[in-house]
């Protein structure tokens, strides 16, 4: 039987903490910041690494540079290169919604609740079919709603402090629009099964609420047009998601999205703008490359090294890319096929807004960082 290569155990600082990072014993420099990139969400290239008062070069093995077992190494992170929320520090929490949410509830549980009688117009969401409910401190949705039940085509409860969404929600049968942006739902406490029954569903807004994972149920919500779920605490997306053919706009930045997505997504070929900046994704599927609609695609500060190999010659809607704070940079960029065609494109919208003074600061953005941030 065939041992194991010996390894060695460095401790790393940063950020106020040390990180114990055990590495084969011939390890080069480069692979021990390819450990660190999920452990502080520094991105390789945005790492400087210090023993001894010598910076550790990629390509040197540690042993060559006096690296051994129990060495201190320092890592001093460049500004901008880090992908997720940003780098790990000592204080930090696992989210930077999680911050702002624990604020948020705060701020409920030492408010006096107010009372909603009289705001709530149970008479009037039926005539008009709207319930807007955001920004009343609501701790849970009141019996109004479910009193209404088929009249109401949008209901938003965006801002509040709302914990559950019980399984009363499928009495919303013409429900279209669900706003839940900004309150303190988690996994345990949302009934997908309920949700699943709203097959006129075309928005449906999850995001700034404690979800760690979303359910195969997702899948069934075919008619969602728009399906927002940025600021959680997601680690992956269902393989169901591919189901939603008619989805158009996926929002969610800022989770905790890690490694890659299912191929599924390639099914979801009615997209035509995604957002995914802020996670810790490395690579993207295939697939992608049968988003024909696709026209804008925020991957900002996540741990990319490369594109789908067919994303520019395929996707030939695609206008908008966003690669800052990525291993990705523009020298990379011009060696993808099908680069010129896309590059023409965003130019010339580029110079459409200039013409018609229109979202533009006169300014170009390349779309991704220059080989010169690597240092």
């Amino acid at each position: 039987m065939e041992s194991s290569p010996p390894t060695i155990t460095v401790q790393v600082k940063f950020a106020g903490r040390t990180i114990p990072v055990e590495v084969p014993a011939a390890a080069t420099t480069a692979e021990l910041k390819r450990l660190l990139q999920p452990l502080t969400n520094v991105l390789p290239r945005g790492q400087k690494l210090v023993c001894k008062g010598k910076v550790l070069q990629d390509a040197a093995t540690l042993s060559s540079m006096q690296v051994v077992d129990g060495s201190k190494v320092m890592l001093i992170a460049s500004q901008g290169l880090h992908q997720g929320d940003g780098p790990i520090t000592k204080n930090s929490s696992s989210s930077a919604t999680s911050v702002t949410k624990t604020s948020n509830v705060k701020e409920c549980q030492t408010q006096k609740p107010e009372t909603i009688a009289g705001k709530i117009h149970a008479a009037r969401w039926k005539v008009t079919g709207v319930a807007a409910l955001h920004d009343y401190d609501l701790k849970e949705l009141p019996e109004e709603v479910w009193y209404c039940g088929p009249s109401i085509r949008i209901l938003d409860a965006s801002n509040n402090c709302i914990k559950e969404i019980p399984h009363k929600i499928s009495a919303l049968k013409s429900l279209n629009k669900l706003l839940l942006t900004a309150n303190d739902i988690d996994d345990e406490n949302i009934s997908w099964e309920g949700l699943s029954c709203l097959q006129k569903l075309l928005n449906l807004s999850l995001s700034q609420n404690r979800l760690v994972s979303l359910p195969s149920t997702l899948g069934s919500l075919t008619s969602l047009r728009e399906l927002r779920i940025a600021n959680n605490r997601l680690d992956n997306l269902p393989i169901e998601i591919g189901s939603l053919k008619h989805v158009q706009i996926l929002i969610a930045n800022n989770n905790r999205l890690i490694t890659s997505l299912p191929s599924s997504i390639g099914d979801c070929e009615s997209l035509t703008e995604v957002d995914l900046s802020s996670n810790l994704l490395t690579e993207l599927p295939e697939a992608f490359g049968k988003l024909y609609n696709l026209k804008v695609l925020h991957l900002r500060n996540n741990g990319l090294t490369s594109l789908p190999s067919t994303l520019f010659k395929k996707c030939m809607q695609l206008i908008t890319l966003d690669l800052h704070g990525t291993e990705i940079t523009n020298d990379i960029l011009r060696q993808v096929e099908g680069w010129e065609e896309f590059d023409e494109r965003r130019r010339q919208k580029h110079q459409k807004q200039l013409d018609f003074r229109v979202g533009s600061s006169g300014v170009f953005d390349e779309g991704a960082d220059d080989d010169n941030r690597r240092r």
